[in-house]
């Protein structure tokens, strides 16, 4: 199943997408897809019922807005360095272990969004990226068990503020977690849609150019593994998100480096996961 959710801001209501492209409001099923949906099994409690109540829903129209597939996580974890290249480009060594940190929830919004420039900014850069969902609590997983704690994988934007990042001092969360800088979706696909999560194409344009092109086949460290090793040191819970690192092409890996800037428009895609489309705007009070 493909979950999305559509509607204003903070107003959004629960929505599929069939097989034929066709989206649906499934207000009526009683539950939005938060933590609870999640760990009581919602993903098969609701196709069921969607195939019984399938004729009844109303029809959504594609001119809605499709706010983020998921009614805010827990947590949303990402991974950094994960792609060989990337880390090349961006001077780093390549990690023996991956490298965790955190983005704020409150950066999340939906998938064609305005990505909203923070104030003072001047590098802020573009990161398309597979998100993995965790579909029950998740505690000293082994790379062996670990695929059965997924509920599905959605498209992420990891927009990152390289001088917030890198030159503030302290944790990267700074350059990562501004309001919009977590565009998500548009749905998120169950993983039994996916047959391989390690062999998506990916790809970033902006303003038309072709930025990023890859597969997650590239990926150091792979989902069972991210989510064995970051279960040891937390929980992990329905709904949360792991975002699993960014390939080459980055705006601070070319020479000289290109950041975004007011009217710019950014367009990402994953294969199986859909795309999604940025304007940037400057901000203001």
């Amino acid at each position: 199943m493909k979950l999305l959710r559509f509607g204003e801001v903070g107003f959004e209501k629960p929505g599929i997408e069939d097989e034929g492209g066709i989206r649906y409001d499934v207000s009526g099923f009683g539950e939005d897809y938060d933590e609870n949906f999640f760990e009581s099994e919602g993903v098969n409690r609701l196709k069921s019922w969607f195939a019984i109540h399938k004729n009844s829903c109303p029809r959504v129209m594609s001119s809605l807005r499709l706010g983020p597939p998921l009614k805010r996580p827990s947590k949303i974890i990402c991974v950094g360095l994960n792609y060989r290249e990337h880390a090349i480009e961006s001077g780093m060594k390549i990690p023996k272990e991956p490298i965790l940190f955190y983005k704020a929830t409150s950066a999340i919004c939906g998938p064609n969004d305005p990505l909203e420039l923070p104030k003072a900014s001047v590098k802020t850069d573009w990161e398309v990226e597979l998100a993995v969902v965790i579909a029950k609590k998740t505690k000293y997983a082994t790379p062996l068990n670990a695929m059965q704690n997924v509920a599905g994988y959605l498209l992420h934007n990891d927009y990152s503020e390289r001088a917030f990042q890198l030159e503030h001092g302290g944790q990267w969360l700074k350059g990562k977690s501004s309001d919009s800088f977590a565009p998500s979706g548009p749905f998120l696909v169950t993983k039994d849609e996916i047959t391989d999560p390690h062999n998506l194409k990916m790809w970033l344009d902006v303003n038309g150019k072709r930025m990023q092109e890859s597969s997650t086949s590239d990926l150091i460290f792979n989902i069972p593994y991210l989510i064995a090793y970051i279960s040891k040191y937390m929980s992990l819970l329905p709904g949360d998100i792991i975002s699993t690192g960014t390939p080459a092409g980055v705006g601070m890996g070319l020479k000289p480096p290109r950041y975004l800037k007011s009217g710019d428009v950014v367009e990402l895609g994953i294969n199986g996961l859909g795309s999604s489309k940025q304007k940037v705007i400057a901000y203001s009070d």
